[in-house]
């Protein structure tokens, strides 16, 4: 790959994306488009947008692959409304300029449980993106569905998740490999690999899959 898109660069998985990607000397340039400005990188390119009005006539649409981590939560979000907004319209938004571009493969970090007929209001979402980004025609597209995630100390405090990872962390014997919890490290690592692979298709790495580093 000499050219790959970053959606998502500041979240958990992003940060970790763009470091690898960052480090990875058989990729020449690195684009990461934010709302706020990242550390400077020789190898980055980072422009900044609102995906409230992504400018579509940007040559930089066009790279060899996107690894595509944007998203948020429901407690972020405020309702779900803005969850949709977020995880399901900003992510069709960019694609669809990224593959009208001529990027040919496209890389997705959604959720265990992505189903579109989830009774689950955030996996139901997952599941609709999932679907409508392969209505897009991508020549690779792979979409990896990591259970809860485990990225260290975050600076908005999450009760329900601190409470879920130390659970996780006690009781890993008890859990079944595709419900425990993954590092967001294990993610990124797993995404940058299927974009290095580009297999055309669609495929589909579940939690269990993701790497022998995520547990």
């Amino acid at each position: 790959m000499r050219t790959v898109l970053i959606l998502g660069a500041s979240g958990l998985v992003g940060q970790h994306l763009l470091a690898g990607a960052l480090a990875d000397a058989s990729i020449g340039q690195v684009v990461a488009p934010t709302r706020r400005p990242l550390p400077a990188h020789a190898k980055l390119h980072n422009p900044i947008v609102s995906y409230d009005a992504l400018p579509a006539a940007a040559p930089w649409w066009r790279a060899d692959a996107v690894l595509c981590a944007l998203g948020t939560t429901m407690a972020q979000a405020g309702s779900q409304a803005v969850f949709r907004q977020v995880d399901h319209d900003y992510v069709m938004a960019a694609a669809a300029l990224a593959q009208r571009a001529g990027t040919p493969v496209f890389v997705l970090n959604s959720s265990l449980g992505a189903d579109v007929m989830s009774r689950t209001f955030y996996t139901r979402v997952k599941g609709e993106v999932e679907r409508d980004l392969g209505g897009l025609g991508f020549v690779s597209m792979t979409t990896v569905r990591p259970a809860l995630l485990d990225g260290g100390p975050r600076p908005d405090k999450r009760r329900g998740e601190r409470i879920g990872l130390w659970l996780a962390h006690r009781l890993t014997w008890l859990i079944p490999a595709r419900y425990q919890a993954v590092s967001t490290q294990a993610v990124a690592e797993c995404m940058l690999a299927a974009a290095r692979v580009a297999a055309p298709g669609h495929h589909v790495v579940e939690s269990e899959q993701i790497g022998p580093n995520g547990r």
